[in-house]
């Protein structure tokens, strides 16, 4: 057996039994002593269930940043984003931080305006620890993720885009990749006959934020809007189109286990409703609200240019859920 054929059964086995390392680890591993202390934070940092999505110039965000990082420490970065997203959830991730050079080309402002000022945390020792996390943060994108052995939790996950639609400058026309969270819902909206509209729409004016902003932690909201019974097949299907769009972001999956679980369990508790303008290019919002989790879409901003979505577990978020259910079912706690 040669020499290349042994190490490939080598590596293949140590793969198999657990002994490589994780794409986190990988990268916690590739930092400097600094660069480490700043990533690296205790499972119980006040810091890992506070979270926003304000430029960095605003509100700092404890982390290492990629403007710290090298070119090797970016490759190893990626690669654990990959690991924890979808493509396309990735590929939108990327695109929120592309926008940060197009609102400096448009306004000028390199301190508020920079596309390197988005912040790596990891929350206890992946190699070593149960129970473990990370998020990645900075202007209009927090994405949080909590790890309990083979469980992992996605939310809160934050997206946002500004502009949505680039109308000057060298990137003139271009749409954010937030796109498709938009006009499903404008299409579902208006598939509505005036019956529904009437009960879907709760608000002729849209709210200037959604409601759950940064808080850490978020209660169901008051059943507003048109439940999925009410709405008929076709529409349903748009519905949870729209859903998925969000659940799309993990991968590819656990997005479809989510979705199928949520069919079986929530169908009848899942309730759409919208406020404001029916039109691209007007203020409008909308949320999707089930038994464990809720949406809420938000683009009134700048004259409607200006997305804001958001994916919450009420019982879920930070990984609540497995952490409880890790503690009542571990004898040595």
């Amino acid at each position: 057996m040669n020499i290349t054929i042994r190490l490939v059964l080598f590596f293949g086995l140590v793969s198999v039994m657990g002994i490589a390392q994780s794409p986190t680890t990988n990268f916690l591993n590739s930092l400097n002593a600094e660069q480490r202390k700043k990533a690296a934070m205790g499972f119980t940092d006040d810091s890992r269930e506070s979270w926003h999505f304000f430029p960095a110039s605003m509100l700092e965000k404890k982390g290492v940043s990629l403007g710290e990082l090298t070119s090797s420490q970016k490759d190893f970065f990626h690669a654990m984003l990959k690991s924890h997203l979808s493509q396309s959830g990735y590929q939108k991730a990327m695109k929120i931080i592309e926008l940060e050079d197009v609102l400096l080309e448009l306004e000028g402002n390199a301190n508020m305006r920079d596309s390197s000022k988005y912040y790596i945390s990891v929350y206890g020792d992946p190699n070593k620890d149960h129970i473990w996390g990370w998020s990645f943060e900075g202007h209009h994108l927090s994405l949080n993720f909590t790890v309990v052995g083979d469980h992992v939790s996605f939310a809160p996950r934050f997206m946002g885009a500004s502009p949505a639609i680039v109308k000057q400058g060298k990137r003139k026309g271009h749409r954010t990749t937030l796109a498709n969270e938009e006009d499903l819902a404008l299409e579902l909206i208006n598939s509505l006959d005036s019956n529904q509209k009437s009960v879907a729409i709760f608000s002729k004016t849209a709210f200037n934020e959604i409601l759950t902003f940064v808080e850490s932690t978020v209660k169901p909201f008051e059943t507003v809007g048109i439940s999925m019974d009410a709405l008929n097949p076709k529409q349903q299907e748009l519905l949870w189109k729209l859903i998925y769009e969000y659940i799309s972001a993990m991968p590819t999956n656990l997005a479809k286990k989510r979705l199928s679980n949520l069919k079986q369990e929530q169908s009848s508790n899942i309730y759409f409703g919208w406020a404001g303008d029916t039109v691209l290019g007007k203020p409008h919002y909308y949320r999707v609200q089930g038994k464990s989790f809720l949406i809420e879409f938000d683009n009134v901003q700048n004259n409607a240019n200006h997305i804001h979505l958001v994916w919450r577990d009420f019982d879920g978020d930070f990984g609540r859920n497995l952490i409880h259910e890790h503690y009542q079912n571990s004898n040595h706690h």
